[in-house]
């Protein structure tokens, strides 16, 4: 990761800009899973270059550890996300367990994956368990959407939005359907309140799809984006765009301050780009099996460059 380097040297260290260790919060309440590095897809933004072509997955023995944190710490939320989380082999049994004991359920989607017949059923599997849907919807029109994850991407997508609309998300109280908004180059989003008006009128006046809230991602310059932006020689110019846009108010709002999240190998990280990185948590214990309580509560967050990407003008949802 040539690329890696050029961040951390770019501009100041992210830990000197902020001028403090940022350390979680007392109460972990949410657990993120990333059940897999396959994906029906290979979208240029993607910070875990996931694809068709990778096989990483779940196992059952990773699996049953989550749902045992899950059953005996406090958290309140399971964060479902991949790769397409739906093609792991124990994404249908996470969720299934989760419910049971009362937990929030969220899935990450990138919304495709629902029109191939192996995981059609999912969607009315999720409307069964109350899942919250995080769908990733990169922009309201065809050319920008497609130019990011493929030709054909955005016709797929609103097909998918069609149909859960019509199971009732974005309808019923009890059915969340959230979409994602990525910049489809070296920019960072304009506000996420202006973003969501623009969405809601585009999609329902064109398509007569609703949603609830729309959440704005500032890409991370690591993964399939971080190599696009060194070849295009836009990772320079793309790291000062974060470090002058930073901005302190958002980091109590930041996810690592009441986030775990856990890799399909079960071992542990602060957020899903370290997680992507391989940067362990500051701990001596480093997996699922052999965390305690005390492990979580209370740690200081392994920070390097990019995470100016989450703290840059109004935040990264």
């Amino acid at each position: 990761m040539d690329y890696f380097k050029k961040i951390n040297k770019a501009v100041p260290r992210f830990d000197d800009k902020v001028g403090y260790k940022i350390k979680t919060k007392n109460e972990i309440d949410t657990l993120q899973v990333n059940l897999t590095r396959r994906c029906n897809l290979s979208c240029k933004h993607c910070h875990l270059s996931c694809n068709p072509n990778r096989s990483e997955d779940m196992s059952m023995d990773v699996a049953d550890k989550v749902i045992d944190l899950l059953k005996n710490y406090d958290f309140k939320t399971l964060d479902i996300t991949g790769g397409a989380p739906e093609m792991s082999q124990v994404c249908k049994y996470l969720i299934s367990n989760a419910s049971m004991f009362g937990k929030k359920v969220m899935i990450r989607s990138n919304l495709t994956i629902y029109n191939d017949p192996k995981y059609q059923n999912i969607p009315n599997f999720l409307k069964e368990n109350k899942v919250y849907i995080i769908a990733s919807l990169p922009f309201y029109e065809k050319e920008k959407t497609d130019k990011m994850r493929g030709v054909g991407v955005f016709e797929d997508s609103i097909k998918v939005l069609k149909t859960l609309n019509s199971l009732g998300y974005g309808k019923n109280p009890d059915l969340n359907l959230n979409l994602v908004y990525n910049p489809s180059g070296a920019m960072i989003p304009q506000s996420q309140e202006e973003l969501e008006d623009v969405y809601r009128t585009k999609l329902l006046d064109e398509y007569k799809i609703v949603f609830n809230n729309l959440f704005v991602i500032t890409n991370s310059p690591i993964g399939n984006f971080g190599k696009w932006l060194d070849k295009s020689n836009n990772l320079n110019r793309y790291m000062k765009r974060l470090y002058n846009s930073y901005n302190p108010v958002v980091i109590n709002d930041v996810m690592c301050k009441n986030t775990l999240s856990v890799d399909y190998d079960g071992k542990i990280y602060d957020c899903d780009f370290n997680l992507s990185l391989k940067m362990g948590v500051k701990s001596s214990n480093k997996t699922i099996f052999d965390i305690s309580k005390y492990d979580l509560e209370d740690r200081e967050i392994v920070t390097v460059n990019h995470c100016y990407s989450c703290t840059a003008g109004s935040g990264s949802s």
